[in-house]
């Protein structure tokens, strides 16, 4: 009989964002399949480095010692050969994670098996990988960030991070913003503040970590796995996130609107394990504090279209 994991956060992650494998991904981009193979034989012993994604997959797995029945399933998947996974096997082992399930799936692309392992929430560190799991699967997933320097994790606590809109929320109001300008967004926001927003990508997953909120034995206000909203929304279009999480049954522990002032400050008091945005202008200076990841577009949605046009505008203005 299968487990029912309508109450289990999967989180699939590549070896890439747990391990540090930047010099292994370097020879297998200039040396091909065979060197890289030869490269991770002579270092098998070598033990890798802790990645991006590793105190944040370290501290959920800590959460199932203090519920009453697993909440957390972390899937480790590779493009690796089971063979040239040896080392990723090694350092799990090393770093005492409980894992028994990973993927390797020599080459393959990895999104069509993530829902077979049933996941929640993938986490890699490949750009077209990413973009195909946006496009085609129905979890969350975000591009890694490389790790940020001095970041001291909470071990006891695990803290979440999402960004509103086109992340929490879908991207229409965004692109108001965008296409129009802050007051128009403003008007639109407050005029539809009792009118919930409609899902992003990262909705069900938010979802997802309230429900988990109540399997652990404490009271949902002194939980261990704390949800924060950082937003670079301000009065008046704060109320309509309010309310629209209230409308889906979702506990936050903290919210921040930032009006448009960098996230990073913001992010390093709430000591965030991983936090989730969708624009490059605030990961540039949140990734050098805590880790973090990218949210993409979907490849058909207005606001990749947006983004193209103004890349495309921007090298006209250049030549």
């Amino acid at each position: 009989m299968g487990l029912d994991f309508s109450e289990i956060l999967v989180v699939g992650v590549s070896s890439r964002a747990l391990f540090n494998l930047e010099k292994e991904n370097e020879v297998f981009d200039k040396e091909g399949i065979e060197g890289f193979r030869k490269y991770q034989l002579e270092h098998e012993n070598e033990l890798l480095e802790k990645g991006t994604a590793f105190p944040l997959i370290e501290s959920l797995l800590k959460l199932n010692s203090l519920a009453k029945k697993p909440i957390i399933e972390v899937v480790v998947m590779s493009r690796n050969s089971p063979e040239t996974g040896v080392r990723v096997l090694k350092a799990i082992k090393h770093y005492n994670l409980p894992l028994t399930r990973w993927a390797f799936s020599g080459g393959e692309p990895l999104s069509p098996f993530l829902d077979a392992f049933d996941v929640d929430l993938f986490l890699s560190k490949d750009e077209k990988e990413v973009q195909k799991v946006i496009d085609s699967a129905n979890c969350a997933t975000a591009l890694i960030y490389d790790p940020p320097a001095d970041y001291k994790p909470e071990t006891e606590r695990v803290k979440f991070a999402f960004d509103a809109d086109a992340v929490v929320f879908s991207e229409e109001s965004e692109l108001i913003y965008k296409t129009k300008d802050l007051a128009a967004f403003h008007k639109h926001e407050e005029e539809n503040e009792d009118v919930p927003l409609n899902d992003g990508p990262f909705a069900e997953l938010l979802r997802k970590l309230s429900k988990i909120q109540e399997h652990l034995p404490m009271t949902i206000e002194l939980t261990p796995l704390r949800i924060a909203i950082v937003t670079a929304r301000n009065a008046p279009s704060h109320m309509r996130v309010i309310k629209t999480l209230r409308n889906w049954g979702v506990y936050v522990d903290e919210a921040y609107f930032m009006g448009g002032l960098s996230k990073d400050k913001v992010l390093k008091a709430f000591g965030a394990h991983i936090f989730f945005d969708d624009q490059e202008i605030h990961l540039d200076g949140s990734s050098k504090v805590v880790p973090c990841g990218r949210v993409l577009y979907k490849s058909d949605s207005p606001m990749k279209q947006f983004e193209k046009k103004k890349n495309t505008d921007a090298g006209d203005n250049n030549k």
